[in-house]
């Protein structure tokens, strides 16, 4: 559970008391930065005993606005579970909850608007902010934090360099879902090489085909592109484990062709326990 998400979305409004009630559940399973929801639509629908269309219909609402990303899919008995994200950014944007401040000009001894110092140990006062008051900050930022948050962004620019510079729209929310995807635990070279995969294919289609950049990375339609890489390096192996079975049954039958075998194959084949160096010996070859 995260404090710091339950409060941000509770200091927010967010429609209707269903819709609240659904981003609450939500927060109470993300982590600090919003990532790591997964819990099935049914959960959700058994503890805000809301009906199933409402929470089926909210969720969709909350991606199609922004206010959640899909970060991946879970297997479990039924399938898999959706891993949802709650984008802070989006969140922010909302109308507050609070009511604004009106100045009623000078009171004789007025409320102090935020909480006390405490007491003093020694002369020096307590902390501003009581440990469950919204605002205070558990984690402060440290230079090694600071320079991860360098890192990724210059990954997700490098990312996005790939894209075509003629689509490329909303720079700032693009970067911010291209990061949410690695954060979410895709590898950066396979969403840069999904990127250009699109740039490839599209090239050459005219304006009323073209996806934006924004648009292209909220409908996650890099999926396309890293399930096709994965089923290249799945090909890629089925080849490699192939050309190693040839290669053993080689050396079992001593095969005249043997003699074109590398050493580093032969170190590849006994470390796959495919042959022995036994058999390799006895096919003519030096282990």
């Amino acid at each position: 559970m995260s404090w710091r998400i339950a409060n941000e979305c509770a200091e927010r409004r967010f429609g209707s008391a269903a819709r609240k009630q659904i981003i609450m559940f939500l927060a109470d399973k993300a982590s600090d930065d919003g990532s790591g929801i997964w819990c099935s639509k049914g959960t959700i629908q058994r503890h805000t005993e809301l009906s199933e269309s409402t929470v089926k219909r909210t969720i969709i609402d909350f991606l199609r606005e922004g206010i959640l990303i899909e970060t991946g899919r879970r297997h479990c008995k039924n399938g898999y579970t959706v891993i949802y994200r709650i984008v802070l950014e989006r969140v922010a944007a909302l109308e507050p909850t609070a009511e604004p401040e009106i100045e009623t000009g000078v009171t004789v001894n007025p409320v102090q608007p935020e909480p006390g110092t405490g007491s003093t140990v020694n002369g020096v006062r307590g902390s501003r902010w009581t440990p469950n008051h919204p605002k205070t900050i558990h984690k402060p930022p440290t230079r090694r934090r600071e320079a991860a948050e360098e890192v990724e962004d210059f990954e997700s620019e490098k990312i996005l360099t790939a894209y075509p510079e003629d689509r490329i729209r909303d720079r700032r929310t693009s970067l911010r879902l291209i990061a949410a995807a690695v954060k979410a635990g895709v590898e950066p070279d396979d969403l840069k090489q999904a990127v250009k995969a699109y740039a490839k294919e599209s090239e050459g289609y005219t304006r009323s085909k073209v996806c934006f950049s924004d648009n292209w990375f909220k409908m996650r339609r890099w999926e396309k592109g890293l399930a096709q890489i994965q089923a290249d390096r799945e090909k890629a192996r089925e080849a490699e484990a192939k050309g190693r079975a040839s290669l053993a049954e080689w050396i079992h039958e001593r095969h005249p062709l043997c003699r074109h075998i590398t050493n580093r194959q032969i170190e590849d084949l006994i470390a796959s326990k495919l042959v022995t160096p036994e058999q390799v010996r006895a096919a003519g070859l030096q282990v």
